[in-house]
């Protein structure tokens, strides 16, 4: 497999270049039956599901933003599901697949990125980006890269 020679395309903030590679673009998508108004708020949800903890989860769907939604998430005094680090990948997979066939503009942004590698440039998250020093594992880049991957291949 060839090395790609395209400089590296970096992302953060829904508001900056390539911003709509973000979770917290505005974006809304139709997954499993519910309408979400982010990946994120899809992916925050998620972390309650099934039903246990069904008002919180009904408050981050409502959530009037991708960083309250994320907020209620990340709260400690909610347990998570107890298989979450086991199937948190195949969420923001699913989320973010569902993100990109729905909205063939960014669809388009995304495929026109070739063969670039994409980096989620946030410097405190070392697990979905790169973190503050380029260590992070950079999870959220390579689920964009697959999903570019199998957008590719209709």
């Amino acid at each position: 497999m060839m090395e790609s020679t395209a400089e590296p395309i970096y992302f953060y903030k829904a508001h900056d270049p390539y911003g709509c590679f973000s979770n917290f673009s505005l974006h809304p998508i139709h997954c499993e039956a519910l309408d979400w108004p982010t990946v994120e708020h899809f992916y925050q949800a998620h972390k309650f599901l099934p039903i246990h903890q069904q008002d919180l989860i009904d408050k981050i769907r409502a959530a009037p933003t991708p960083e309250i939604a994320a907020a209620l998430g990340r709260d400690p005094q909610h347990p998570k599901r107890p298989d979450w680090e086991d199937i948190k990948r195949t969420v923001m997979w699913q989320g973010v697949w569902t993100k990109f066939k729905t909205h063939p503009d960014i669809a388009q942004i995304l495929l026109a990125t070739g063969d670039a590698a994409i980096i989620e440039n946030s410097p405190v998250d070392y697990y979905w980006g790169c973190g503050a020093d380029g260590s992070g594992h950079n999870y959220l880049g390579k689920v964009l890269m697959q999903v570019r991957s199998q957008l590719r291949q209709g």
